[in-house]
């Protein structure tokens, strides 16, 4: 079993910065991927970037060059630093972990103000 926890989400002008954070706990070692998705109003759940073993990073083509996700060395925390924020990025962030199952954060909202 694996536990997410999402922080960092708030309100933010366009073309401002906004970082987020996901805690993993429990079984953090057989994590293989971590990663961000989000989800606009009336929408369906998007990826956003991942993160696998060995550092190799994949994002949606959406956020290339404007976000960076990041990862500790003990697999406990994932971060999602965005930059050049739209008012398209609002959004709820939902941190995804997979092992042989996916596991979900909560979500935390990004509200980006035209």
């Amino acid at each position: 079993q694996v536990q997410l926890v999402e922080s960092g989400g708030g309100l933010v002008q366009a073309g401002g910065s906004l970082r987020l954070s996901c805690a993993a706990s429990g079984s953090i070692t057989s994590i293989k991927v971590m990663g961000w998705y989000r989800q606009a109003p009336g929408k369906q759940r998007e990826f956003v970037a991942r993160v696998i073993n060995g550092g190799t990073t994949y994002y949606s083509d959406s956020v290339k060059g404007r976000f960076t996700i990041s990862r500790d060395n003990d697999k406990s925390t994932v971060w999602l630093q965005m930059n050049s924020l739209k008012p398209e990025d609002t959004a709820v962030y939902y941190c995804n972990a997979q092992t042989y199952v996916t596991y979900w954060g909560q979500g935390t909202q990004v509200t980006v103000s035209s």
